[in-house]
């Protein structure tokens, strides 16, 4: 593996970078993205209940206890459940676009690296068949060794750009997916507690 590395030259350093990247951002988001940690049921369930029987201290309460995204977004919406329904809805959406914002961490370095891995691989070619036209410059082509060296840096990066492109692009978007699905479910039971916060607080 290393024999490999060093045909391709200085830029296979940037591009294994980008791959170790890559899959630590991966197990990384994986493990942030989970539902349980993001949208728990049994919470949604249990801080529905509260609301419904307009035991709002408690479910204030239930909410500082989880640590979860919709905890916090709901929360914001309880804590001023006396206030109108434009206020509510305010304060959860406010919430709610710091907790997408935190959803959506590393997402774009991902992107950032399926975009610039091929360039650098792309570079790498370039590089690799200058090298190449020098060694026929100055030995001509009656030295096939050398001129292999160069044409084999070229091919080497290049593959390796894209190696580590396509599972980058692959990855961002089933991250993306995720993130866009948690957030959506998150809108809609934060509009399912904002219905019971107005018909608990008789609000229009």
């Amino acid at each position: 593996m290393y024999q490999f590395v060093m045909k391709g030259g200085y830029l296979m350093y940037p591009i294994m970078f980008c791959s170790v990247l890559t899959l630590a951002i991966l197990f990384e988001r994986l493990f942030a993205l989970r539902r349980s940690r993001i949208i728990p049921e049994k919470f949604i369930i249990e801080v529905s209940d509260l609301v419904r029987q307009q035991r709002m201290e408690d479910a204030m309460t239930k909410c500082r206890m989880n640590d979860s995204s919709i905890a916090r977004v709901l929360m914001a919406g309880i804590s001023r459940h006396d206030k109108s329904r434009a206020q509510v809805k305010e304060a959860i959406e406010d919430v709610g676009r710091l907790e997408a914002a935190t959803l959506e961490r590393f997402l774009a370095v991902l992107g950032t690296i399926a975009g610039i891995a091929p360039l650098l691989g792309l570079l790498g070619t370039v590089t690799g068949m200058i090298k190449a036209f020098n060694v026929i410059s100055q030995a001509g082509i009656g030295n096939p060794q050398m001129l292999a060296g160069g044409i084999s840096e070229a091919l080497i990066t290049t593959a390796a750009g894209l190696t580590v492109a396509i599972p980058a692009f692959v990855f961002y978007k089933l991250l993306r997916y995720r993130v866009d699905k948690r957030v959506l479910r998150m809108e809609r039971v934060s509009m399912e507690v904002l219905d019971l916060l107005d018909q608990d607080g008789g609000r229009g």
